[in-house]
Parts: structure tokens; sequence; C-alpha cells
């Protein structure tokens, strides 16, 4: 979503939301790990082709190396 304008980041954040609210899983792979964790029943993070991290949203935003690698905070 990086580059493009907020108010199509919005849209298509809500219209992912919608779409897994009816029951379809959903496969995202984001650079803004902050939105995506917001709409996330999970997360995985792979660095150089391999999973490093996972855990449920709860786990991965309160994870310290998460929010200062990836977070930003």
């Amino acid at each position: 979503s990086l580059g493009l304008a907020p108010l199509v980041v919005r849209q298509m954040f809500e219209t992912i939301r919608q779409i897994n609210s009816l029951g379809t899983t959903v496969l995202l792979a984001e650079q803004n790990a902050f939105a995506a964790l917001k709409i996330a029943d999970r997360a995985y993070v792979m660095e150089n082709g391999r999973l490093v991290m996972d855990g449920d949203r709860e786990t991965m935003l309160g994870n310290e190396e998460v929010r200062k690698a990836y977070i930003g905070a």
C-alpha cells in the first residue's frame, strides 16, 4: 500500500476486511505492518525467504522486536 493515496489504502483495507468477514481466508503480503496487523488474525514474518516469527495479532503487536523492526514504535 506504500505509494498509494491514503483514501485508496483505507478503501482497500476495508474491502479486505469485508471479504474476510464473509468467511473467506485472505493471505495479505503488505509492507505496512501496522495496518496489516489491524485487520489480521495471524501474522508471519519472513526474512531472506525464511519464516522467522509468527503469532496472533495481539502477540505480534505486543512483541518488542516486531514493534521496533516493523512498526517503528
